[in-house]
């Protein structure tokens, strides 16, 4: 962590401010800045302060939490940003994109199970050789005894 001085001190914010104006608790921003999510400078006297572009990080991090990205994947994507300067929106188009391909696999494969699942629930089959939705065309038979992955990682 870096030591800011004085002057610039005041143009900073602090852990309570970032925690109100992001409706995060600052548990939780510790929590993203020990992962490397975010950073935070400290002044001579020990004390958090926050750049103003902490803000869309946090926003873009809780977003992606929402459509079921994993903070490693977000890690992954932010690690694509500058660093030392704040992000422009090209910069954030781009990140944008590497999540672009995932959440439209995940569109689709929820979308199917929707279309599927009363269907499923429904038709009593009990059987993992033929069901469509946990084992289609019996992919996992193919691959021998025993436990199996239901999705390709």
């Amino acid at each position: 962590m870096e030591t800011i001085s004085s002057t610039n001190f005041s143009r900073l914010l602090t852990v309570g401010e970032v925690a109100e104006r992001s409706g995060l608790a600052v548990s939780a921003l510790h929590f993203y800045e020990a992962k490397g999510l975010i950073s935070s400078m400290r002044s001579r006297g020990n004390q958090r302060r926050y750049g103003r572009d902490v803000l869309r990080r946090l926003g873009i991090i809780k977003v992606a939490q929402r459509v079921g990205i994993p903070l490693a994947e977000i890690q992954g994507a932010f690690d694509t940003l500058p660093q030392g300067r704040t992000p422009t929106a090209g910069d954030w188009q781009k990140l944008s994109q590497i999540w672009k391909d995932d959440l439209d696999s995940r569109i689709k494969r929820l979308t199917l199970l929707r279309d599927r699942l009363t269907g499923c629930i429904g038709c009593g089959c009990l059987s993992i050789e033929s069901c469509p939705l946990r084992n289609p065309c019996d992919k996992l038979g193919k691959e021998g005894t025993g436990a199996r992955l239901l999705e390709e990682a």
